[in-house]
């Protein structure tokens, strides 16, 4: 123990090896001879060190292991010299006369303590811009095996660490910031788990488009409708908003510079936004929308009601919807709408299938994809039910003058005389 005092104490002494050995030496020790060389600490101070010291290490010793063996001792010197050191360096910006003001003004266990601090808010910062990938809540005893290996850690790493972990922290306080102006709270953030990135480029957009709220899946997809229109596309301006706190603004900036490099694709209208934001690997989360299940299958609801009443006309009964079917399944588009057919225009549809072929599969995928949910299996039921019994007398050859083909629609579908 007297051993590990005297080493701690007596740091201040200079090397025969001279300055190039004594540069190596740890920040505390070049502050301390500072300070004796040019008056700044007297023998109070150096003794009061001399005293600190020895308790400070059987601390660091006790609160990583034990204070009762020589390693852990050799260890918490190392540690404590280590800690006062990283403290001088970073509050004086390496100016050995404020560093030994600092020792002068200060006990020296509280630099330790000060460091000790400081190691433990690095290590609680986030490392990673996802929401749903960074611990919460403050330093607790899980952390203590990190602040051993931080304990030991040169200014250089931290000054590296920490710069990495202040960026990622910026980037989620800027994501956080603009949600929150979109009226989105960090909860709903953290419990998407989604990326800080993503949520910038998508508040950057619904301010290009004027969107005062977070959108969701089918307001997202309004604003790029909005942003493809041939007006909007020449004139975007993805504008930082004015009251974004300064020290975000960075982060912002090249966030938004991303959001241009994607626009090329955002404002191609060959792709739907399905397939762009949903299928395409590069743009995969790279946006973010809130998930609302209610809210997408009441669109998708209005918007199948919407097709549906249009094709079939306000017409539900079975005759008018595989009229309807037969005609998508020869070929034939659903905004026709025809859910009646002549006697004429009924030979002229067994005619068109017996020569272009019959495709029963487009009939079910427009009911999949346009008939409310609540009856499509009804639907698909029916339209299965009269392929079977339909089909081969639709495709025969063998019925030349189509008076079977003919008499089965004039049955199951709508046909009229005129």
């Amino acid at each position: 123990m007297s051993d590990a005092t005297q080493s701690t104490a007596s740091v201040g002494t200079p090397s025969a090896g001279g300055v190039s050995v004594y540069e190596q030496r740890p920040f505390f020790e070049k502050a301390l001879r500072y300070g004796i060389q040019h008056g700044l600490l007297d023998n109070a101070k150096l003794e009061a060190i001399a005293t600190d010291a020895p308790k400070g290490m059987v601390q660091i010793a006790r609160y990583f292991g034990s204070e009762f063996l020589r390693p852990e001792l050799e260890m918490a010197k190392d540690r404590i010299v280590n800690l006062v050191s990283l403290n001088l360096e970073i509050a004086s910006a390496g100016d050995l006369r404020q560093a030994a003001d600092l020792l002068r003004e200060h006990s020296f266990m509280s630099r330790s303590k000060a460091a000790s601090d400081l190691l433990k808010a690095l290590i609680v910062m986030p490392q990673n811009t996802h929401f749903g990938m960074n611990e919460h809540g403050g330093f607790t005893d899980k952390h203590i095996p990190l602040l051993a290996k931080w304990s030991l850690c040169s200014f250089t790493d931290y000054q590296t660490e920490f710069v990495k972990r202040q960026k990622v922290a910026h980037v989620m306080g800027a994501a956080i910031w603009l949600a929150d102006a979109l009226g989105l709270h960090v909860d709903d953030l953290e419990e998407a788990g989604c990326d800080a990135e993503a949520v910038i480029r998508t508040a950057l957009l619904a301010a290009a488009t004027r969107q005062t709220q977070m959108p969701d899946w089918v307001t997202f997809q309004k604003i790029v409708a909005t942003l493809r229109k041939p007006q909007a596309g020449k004139n975007i301006v993805l504008a930082l908003p004015k009251k974004l706190p300064a020290e975000f603004k960075a982060v912002v900036e090249a966030v938004r510079d991303s959001v241009e490099a994607d626009l090329p694709k955002i404002l191609d209208a060959k792709l739907t936004p399905q397939k762009l934001f949903n299928q395409t690997p590069a743009f995969v989360g790279r946006y973010f929308w809130i998930e609302d299940g209610l809210a997408e299958v009441d669109h998708f609801d209005r918007e199948t009601s919407a097709a549906w009443l249009k094709a079939t006309g306000g017409h539900s009964d079975d005759s008018s919807l595989l009229t309807l079917f037969l005609g998508i399944a020869a070929g034939g588009k659903a905004s026709a709408g025809k859910t009646l057919l002549t006697e004429k225009s009924a030979a002229a549809l067994i005619r068109k299938i017996r020569k272009s072929g019959f495709q029963p599969e487009l009939a079910k995928q427009f009911i999949l994809d346009n008939a409310p949910i609540e009856h499509q299996g009804d639907y698909v039921r029916v339209w299965q039910a009269f392929i079977e019994e339909a089909q081969a007398t639709l495709e025969s050859d063998h019925d030349y003058k189509l008076h079977d083909a003919l008499s089965l629609l004039r049955r199951e579908c709508n046909v009229t005389d005129e």
